[in-house]
């Protein structure tokens, strides 16, 4: 696996190949930086985040700080090395917990994100629950941008909560959804605060 943009282009990284996570794979990290565009100066949560493939490609191309959520301590071992060996480490805040944990924290300290990928396990239930623990802890504003990842198979429905859906892009097996938060609903908002100093 290699990083595709930004300063660290080209770098390799490892991840654990007997792990039955699968890292999203080139073309689809690609895909998503294109379609986001200009990500420069922004924070960038990357939840399920498995080898950090992702959240690493975020921080070549720019972003000020990287937020990685993942609970295999194994996992998370490997998105440190690959930070530090692709010289991104400085930016990367690392957080070896499950998804709601780690959101609950956030929330609990303020943490605003402008971009949120998420890619739980294929066809698990994961996304509608992921999108339940985003209402509930909110660590988004009205101009953040989520991303999930997610089996082209996999049912969900946003129509009852305060999200909605801005694009959907599929590709094979894989989809790439876009949501936004639905204004009309309203809804508490934390005040912008993202560096955690001394929170791991």
């Amino acid at each position: 696996m290699r990083i595709i943009g930004g300063k660290a282009k080209g770098r390799l990284f490892h991840f654990d190949s007997s792990s039955r996570e699968r890292p999203t794979s080139d073309f689809l990290r690609e895909t998503l930086f294109n379609l986001l565009g200009d990500i420069g100066g922004k924070v960038f949560v990357d939840l399920f985040a498995g080898s950090g493939s992702v959240g690493l490609e975020a921080a070549s191309r720019g972003a000020k700080e990287i937020c990685f959520v993942e609970k295999s301590r194994k996992l998370a071992s490997f998105i440190k090395k690959n930070a530090e060996t692709c010289g991104l480490a400085e930016n990367c805040l690392i957080l070896m917990t499950d998804v709601e944990k780690g959101l609950r924290n956030l929330c609990a300290k303020h943490y605003v994100a402008d971009i949120i990928f998420a890619d739980p396990p294929y066809q698990q239930g994961e996304v509608q629950e992921t999108l339940k623990l985003l209402d509930r802890y909110r660590i988004q504003k009205k101009e953040t941008i989520i991303v999930v990842q997610h089996s082209v198979k996999e049912k969900y429905d946003v129509s009852s909560g305060n999200f909605r859906i801005c694009d959907d892009r599929r590709y094979g097996d894989h989809a790439l959804t876009f949501l936004t938060w639905r204004e009309e609903n309203g809804g508490e908002f934390h005040q912008e605060s993202s560096h955690l100093p001394g929170f791991f």
